[in-house]
């Protein structure tokens, strides 16, 4: 039997059913991500160590979300970038149109620490890399999905 501390967080299983389900929507998927070393985003973005992500796949390139990162490149003020989230730092991800999504608790110290070893290494891709849409100020109230 497996112990309840030794399972697979369900974050990277449930980021991945709402991106699915945004993107089945026609809605744009966001992510909204705590902001600390581990985590690859354009410092000048972020705001109260908080980012929020625009992860559709018209705004990213080369998009992984895998169990323990969401790695893509994209567009921000004309240059390319290649972003790194461990997936432990996502704290939301909803639709831009309707806020409806899910808010996970924040990180905990088990998350930060199995973070640590982050991947070497750089994000590639030959596919065209398109700017996303400007992050939000602030995370918006969620709603609950139907």
């Amino acid at each position: 039997m497996i112990n309840i501390s030794q399972s697979t967080s369900t974050r990277p299983y449930l980021v991945r059913a709402l991106h699915e389900w945004c993107t089945d929507n026609g809605f744009t998927p966001y992510v909204a991500v705590l902001v600390d070393e581990t985590v690859q985003v354009p410092r000048e973005y972020v705001s109260n160590g908080e980012i929020v992500l625009n992860v559709s796949f018209e705004a990213t390139s080369s998009l992984q979300l895998s169990n323990e990162y969401i790695q893509f490149k994209a567009r921000f003020g004309g240059v390319a970038r290649d972003i790194l989230v461990p997936m432990g730092r996502v704290v939301a991800i909803y639709a831009r149109e309707n806020g409806q999504g899910m808010a996970f608790p924040a990180p905990s110290a088990s998350e930060d620490s199995q973070t640590a070893n982050k991947p070497s290494g750089n994000v590639t891709g030959d596919d065209p890399v398109l700017s996303p849409t400007p992050p939000a100020p602030t995370r918006p109230q969620l709603k609950r999905i139907k």
